[in-house]
């Protein structure tokens, strides 16, 4: 009897053990996803499933929520008599958007595997933006290297700005990618490829510097012209990498246009979050990026309210790290679509 007894508690013990492993259910996120498109890819939407991804993936989580390419992360179990599964969300896109609510937006720029984008959020709903890398075309900007690898800045500010857009874009954002390359798409390369393709939205960049800027700030005038009469909140952003001496490690510069209140406080806002982020995850290092005007050309001569930022010294080892690892590419983009969404809220 005694012997019957014990058979049915490890019976029991293995079914429930077997019952868990079965429910257990991991998935790695893909490049640019934040959680909220993440959870959206797999059939999870909503605050409670949020919050349950953060409390089962707190140790994994970089920082308190932002997602490490190649980690499998626990998913919240499915809740009974839910519609959202896995399956059904990787069936076609206008079925999926119709279930969820959710807007999806297709941009071929991101790349083939992920041009499809789920509006999942709406903090930026009713904001328009227009996201510029530096240099491009003819002009490789700022050139540092790692060994015999040339690091050419237009290629990293791009990265960095596919990643803000798309960021951006999940937020409900009306976002226009002023420079453009047909073929990148986001890249999770350490040193990414150089090229000579990228255009101002279609249009073949001048090799002239004034000819060059005067053709980005025409652009993104024109498109500001008639976005004013449907978006209270219009702004441009500016992305640069820095050149100065190889010893010289900088962080992250911000400029405004030296009468632009808007500006200078969207600056700011960008400054203290970046400042935040960096007490969080780096406490004993500091922040010593600044915000500061500068009479510069596309601050100058764009009409909506703009930041130009300074993303680190393309010559110093250290800074060198931000640009090189995709992760820290991801992080840049997100830390300033979270100032966006602040300054936004200031704005109203």
């Amino acid at each position: 009897m005694k012997q019957l007894f014990c058979f049915l508690i490890l019976l029991f013990c293995m079914s429930f053990s077997y019952e868990a492993l079965a429910q257990e259910e991991r998935a790695t996120p893909k490049s640019g996803e934040g959680i909220s498109g993440f959870l959206q890819r797999n059939g999870r939407t909503g605050k409670a499933y949020y919050q349950e991804f953060l409390e089962l993936n707190k140790k994994q989580l970089r920082g308190k929520e932002e997602l490490r390419l190649g980690v499998k992360y626990l998913l919240p179990p499915l809740k009974k008599g839910s519609n959202n599964t896995a399956a059904s969300s990787n069936s076609s896109a206008s079925n999926s958007s119709a279930r969820s609510g959710n807007k999806t937006i297709r941009e071929p720029l991101f790349g083939k595997s992920l041009a499809e984008v789920k509006v999942t959020g709406n903090r930026l709903k009713g904001a328009c933006f227009y996201v510029v890398s530096g240099h491009g075309g003819p002009d490789p900007g700022a050139i540092g290297r790692i060994g015999s690898v040339e690091l050419h800045e237009d290629e990293y500010a791009y990265d960095v700005a596919l990643r803000l857009a798309r960021n951006l874009m999940e937020e409900g954002a009306k976002v226009y990618i002023i420079i453009q390359d047909v073929k990148d798409g986001i890249r999770d390369d350490q040193y990414l490829n150089n090229s000579k393709r990228e255009t101002c939205m279609g249009a073949p960049i001048p090799l002239n510097q004034v000819a060059r800027l005067r053709q980005r700030c025409e652009k993104i005038n024109a498109l500001y012209q008639k976005d004013r009469k449907s978006y209270t909140y219009c702004r441009s952003i500016f992305l640069h990498v820095d050149s100065r001496s190889k010893s010289h490690q900088t962080d992250v510069f911000f400029y405004h246009a030296p009468k632009s209140v808007n500006g200078k406080r969207l600056a700011t806002t960008m400054k203290n979050t970046f400042e935040s982020k960096y007490d969080r995850h780096q406490p004993n290092r500091g922040f010593s990026g600044t915000v500061s005007p500068r009479n510069l050309y596309v601050l100058a001569n764009s009409s909506p309210a703009g930041v130009f930022v300074e993303l680190g010294n393309i010559q110093n080892t250290f800074d060198q790290r931000r640009f090189v690892m995709s992760s820290n590419r991801q992080a840049l983009a997100k830390w300033m679509m979270e100032g966006f969404i602040t300054d936004y809220k200031k704005s109203k």
